[in-house]
């Protein structure tokens, strides 16, 4: 069959290019620290706006919502009926997550958008999304289940982080700490959801083509956020550009579960096949603290392979992407502020005066012994020095720098701005936490004292509420591993700093990708030195 181009195709397409030529020569020559309210341009809407601006986006926008008094809306290009109400405003956050959540679900886009775990709990609203989520809090809240993966975290932390650590401070060898921690949280979610180690944190590191695979889905998905549904699905139809990246990765996805699932049964036929009655026990008692095993017995998810697979896929990129995302800012954050640091050690001191005998000899492969010192959840459980850093770390670096609604109804914000049905709302939780008239004049700096208050000559938590700070989300969707993640995060934070010093090398540029997650771009070279006890 021929194919031909109208003449009206044409002529559309070359001034649909040279609108764009021209907005982005105009970019090229504007000074790059002049931020301006986004054009709605004929015809492209505000697509060169974000094209022009793609190096910097979450910057960009959180000049743009600074400048327009924390929120404005844009359009898609002309016939695509997109239009986008953009926000950081803390009283609209309250009444699209709790006041009005209704009417501001994640929609039938969102799904698709993150069609690898379409069905689970991270895309589904209404019923579905209640019934999920009380599936998950029944499986997160049993106490056995958070002893089991605090069980998992710490000895991860004692038998994996720590010895490699040793070892690079005795070499003085550069390396990659992103890729590092990604490995770290990669194992540690992957043990209490399929019971088996899938040692990516091992001597020597084996590359981690499902971590790419699952960055990928997250690029992509930004993609998909920022054109026009039918042109991501036209690129996924014809396997063109990041669509056929994304395919990949979905197949890689879908390979690892289907791998782990298969080493979780045959781990549980192993020991199921020994002779002595008490090991048999203990082997049935360690499956049910598997979270897969809490699934497969589930005839709602045993009944429906792709529902099971894209949750145990959810379980994974949720455990991986929020600390492993989190803690490298966070170590970033500690190198360029020692003082930082003094405070988290003065605040360890106690413990290991107290208790010296809680030293465990980890081995650093050379066959000499280095002392190194862990510590226990209700060891940190009530540093709030060590919390506040996490917290104020989370507060200028967020994993997730943008939430996502759809309005089902027109509506009128606490701001007054009008958002029509069919509207998609973004929430740029980076800007939140870099506006001056929610955090003061020193919004950009990395001050953990903000987040603490003084009761009675003790320093306390000081309480921020969720529509402020949104990193764990708010409303009928907060974040139900919350405490595990804050748990698991102080377990790592608090070894690494007692035992090394971390310094991060010279001449690197420190930025975010252009991602749904807010992952650093280059990743961090650091060097670690062991400190003298």
């Amino acid at each position: 069959m021929a194919f031909s181009l109208s003449p009206e195709l044409v002529i559309s397409s070359l001034v649909i290019i040279l609108v764009l030529w021209y907005y982005l020569y105009m970019e090229h020559r504007r000074p790059k620290n002049r931020l301006h309210r986004p054009v709605d341009w004929p015809i492209l809407g505000m697509v060169p706006s974000l094209v022009g601006n793609r190096h910097n986006l979450h910057d960009y926008v959180t000049g743009v919502l600074a400048a327009s008094g924390h929120n404005f809306t844009a359009h898609g290009p002309a016939t695509t009926g997109m239009r986008f109400f953009v926000t950081c405003d803390p009283a609209n956050v309250r009444h699209i997550f709790t006041s009005n959540h209704a009417n501001y679900p994640k929609g039938q886009e969102f799904a698709e958008i993150f069609d690898v775990m379409a069905g689970s709990f991270f895309t589904v609203d209404g019923e579905p999304c209640r019934r999920q989520r009380a599936k998950i809090q029944s499986v997160l809240g049993s106490p056995r289940m958070v002893a089991s993966m605090a069980s998992c975290c710490l000895g991860k932390v004692r038998d994996g982080l720590l010895p490699f650590l040793t070892r690079m401070a005795a070499a003085g060898t550069p390396f990659e700490m992103q890729d590092l921690i990604t490995r770290f949280v990669f194992d540690v979610t992957a043990m209490p959801v399929f019971g088996v180690d899938p040692g990516r944190l091992s001597p020597d590191m084996p590359p981690m083509h499902v971590a790419a695979a699952m960055d990928t889905v997250m690029e992509v998905a930004l993609f998909r956020h920022t054109v026009p549904a039918s042109f991501w699905k036209a690129m996924r139809r014809f396997n063109l550009g990041p669509e056929r990246k994304l395919a990949v990765a979905h197949t890689v996805l879908h390979s690892f579960i289907a791998e782990m699932m298969e080493k979780a049964r045959k781990a549980t036929q192993h020991h199921g096949g020994d002779n002595d009655a008490g090991e048999q026990q203990e082997a049935a008692a360690s499956s049910n603290l598997r979270i897969l095993s809490s699934y497969v017995n589930d005839p709602e998810y045993n009944a429906n392979d792709d529902l099971l697979r894209a949750t145990l896929i959810n379980y994974m990129i949720a455990g991986r992407d929020t600390i492993g995302t989190t803690l490298p800012w966070f170590f970033y954050n500690l190198a360029m502020n020692p003082h930082v640091v003094a405070g988290i050690r003065q605040e360890l001191a106690p413990i290991v005066a107290s208790r010296k005998a809680a030293t465990t000899s980890a081995s650093n492969g050379d066959d000499t012994d280095t002392t190194v010192t862990t510590f226990e959840p209700e060891d940190t459980k009530p540093l709030v020095y060590l919390q506040a850093a996490l917290y104020e770390s989370l507060r200028l670096y967020p994993p997730g720098p943008v939430e996502r609604k759809t309005v089902v109804a027109g509506d009128v914000m606490p701001s007054g701005d009008e958002v029509r049905a069919g509207d998609t709302v973004f929430i740029s939780l980076y800007s939140m936490g870099r506006m001056e008239g929610l955090w003061g004049k020193d919004c950009l700096e990395y001050r953990p004292e903000r987040w603490l208050s003084d009761d009675g000559g003790r320093k306390k938590l000081r309480y921020v509420p969720s529509n402020k700070f949104l990193a764990f989300n708010s409303g009928p969707r907060m974040c139900l591993g919350k405490d595990i993640a804050v748990m698991q995060m102080k377990t790592v934070a608090a070894a690494v700093m007692w035992n090394f010093d971390v310094e991060v090398v010279q001449g690197q540029a420190v930025e975010p990708k252009l991602s749904c997650i807010l992952q650093m771009k280059n990743g961090l070279m650091v060097k670690v030195k062991k400190r003298g006890m």
